[in-house]
C-alpha cells in the first residue's frame, strides 16, 4: 500500500521518489501503474497513468539510441516524468541517481571516479542557458556522456553554444503520455511510431504510451485513438523523415483577422542578437481579438522587435506589445509558466 500511495501520483522529495521507484521497479509481477501529473503550463494539470512496461520500454530504447547506459545526475524535479525517467534509467543500469542539490561541479566532485561508468543528465533549455554562463559548470558538463535537452523549444544558437563548449547534447521530444522523450534529434526511438495527421497534428504510437488519464475517461478516449496518442502539437517530417515541431496547435492565434503562428514569431526573435530568452503568446484583446505579446529577456524595444519580425515575416505577425523581464517565470519542472506571463501582459510597453 505504501508503494501504491507514494506513486499515485508521484510526489515528494527526490530521495523519497528514488526509494519508491526502486521498489516499484523491483516488484516481480507487473505493479500498479504510477501516476505523473502534467505541468499544467497551458491549463489544468492532468494525471497520466504509466505502466511499468511503458516506462521500461522507454528506458531501454533510450539506452539503445544513446549507445550506452550508466549513472544519471538528477537536476529536474523527481515527481515529473523527465525526473522519473532519470531515476529509472539510472536504477535499471544498476546505479543510484545522483541528486544535484547545488552545482554539477560539486555533485561530480563528491562522486567516486568510475571512469568506466558513463554519466548522463537531463535538462530543460533554461537550465542549460544558465549553466553555460559558469565555466566550472561547463567543465563539469563536458565530462558527461550525453545531456538530454527537452521540455520546450530549443534555440539553435543555444545548442551551437553548448556544442562549441564540448557538450554532447541530444534534443528530445515527448510528453508524460509517452513516458517522456521518445523522439531524439527528430527521429523516434526504436519501436516508437511517428506520424502527422491530416490536420498537422503529431501522432505517436508504440510501447511507451500511457494507459489513460485518471478520472477522465472522456479525455482518454479523445486522446488515445486506435493505438495512437494524439498530441496537442503541430509538426512536419522533412525529406529525411526528421520531425520538426512547429508548436502547439493552439499556438496559432487570430490577431486583427490574421492567423499568426506564435512559434514562428518566437523563433525569429531568438535570432535577434540582443534577445537572450523570449516567449511569445496571444493575449485576449478587445480591439485585436488577440494581441501578440513578446516576453523578452534582453535589451530591445517594441519598434525594434516589430521591425525585426517584419523583415522575415508579414508585418501583421509582429508583436504589438513587449514585456521586458529579468527572467521568464518557470514552473517546478522548469517549463515556462504561461499563465504567469499572461498576468504580466499589462505591465509591458505597447
Amino acid at each position: 500500500m505504501r508503494l501504491v500511495n507514494s506513486l499515485r501520483p508521484v510526489r515528494g522529495e527526490a530521495p523519497e521518489v528514488v526509494s519508491a521507484l526502486r521498489d516499484w521497479l523491483a516488484v516481480m509481477a507487473e505493479p500498479t501503474p504510477l501516476v505523473v501529473e502534467t505541468s499544467g503550463s497551458t491549463g489544468v494539470p492532468k494525471r497520466v497513468e504509466l505502466a511499468r512496461h511503458a516506462v521500461l520500454a522507454s528506458v531501454h530504447a533510450s539506452a539503445r539510441r544513446l549507445g550506452a547506459s550508466g549513472q544519471w545526475l538528477l537536476a529536474l524535479p523527481a515527481a515529473y516524468v523527465a525526473g522519473v525517467q532519470v531515476v529509472c534509467r539510472s536504477l535499471v543500469a544498476g546505479h543510484e541517481p545522483v541528486v544535484v542539490d547545488g552545482t554539477f561541479a560539486e555533485a561530480l566532485a563528491g562522486m567516486p571516479h568510475h571512469r568506466d561508468v558513463p554519466l548522463f543528465t537531463s535538462l530543460v533549455p533554461t537550465q542549460l542557458h544558465r549553466l553555460l554562463d559558469d565555466p566550472r559548470e561547463v567543465e563539469a558538463l563536458a565530462a558527461l556522456h550525453t545531456i538530454l535537452l527537452g521540455g520546450g523549444p530549443i534555440d539553435p544558437a543555444l545548442r551551437r553554444r553548448a556544442e562549441d563548449a564540448g557538450l554532447h547534447v541530444v534534443a528530445t521530444y515527448g510528453a508524460s503520455e509517452t513516458a517522456g522523450g521518445c523522439v531524439y534529434d527528430g527521429h523516434p526511438l526504436d519501436g516508437v511510431a511517428l506520424a502527422i495527421g491530416t490536420d498537422g497534428r503529431i501522432r505517436i504510437g508504440g510501447p511507451t504510451l500511457f494507459e489513460g488519464y485518471v478520472g477522465d475517461p472522456e479525455l482518454t478516449e479523445r486522446t488515445l485513438v486506435d493505438g495512437w496518442y494524439l498530441t496537442a502539437d503541430a509538426g512536419r517530417l522533412d525529406e529525411d523523415g526528421r520531425l520538426q515541431v512547429l508548436g502547439r496547435l493552439d499556438d496559432v492565434v487570430v490577431s486583427g483577422g490574421v492567423n499568426v503562428p506564435l512559434p514562428a514569431v518566437a523563433r525569429r526573435l531568438r535570432e535577434h542578437p540582443a534577445v537572450e530568452v523570449v516567449e511569445v503568446l496571444g493575449v485576449e484583446d478587445e480591439e485585436w481579438g488577440h494581441r501578440v505579446v513578446a516576453f523578452v529577456v534582453g535589451a530591445v524595444v517594441l519598434e525594434e522587435v516589430r521591425d525585426w519580425v517584419g523583415k522575415a515575416h508579414p508585418r501583421s505577425w509582429a508583436p504589438r506589445q513587449v514585456v521586458a523581464l529579468d527572467a521568464l517565470p518557470l514552473l517546478d519542472n522548469g517549463k515556462v509558466d504561461r499563465r504567469a506571463l499572461v498576468a504580466r501582459a499589462d505591465e509591458g510597453e505597447r
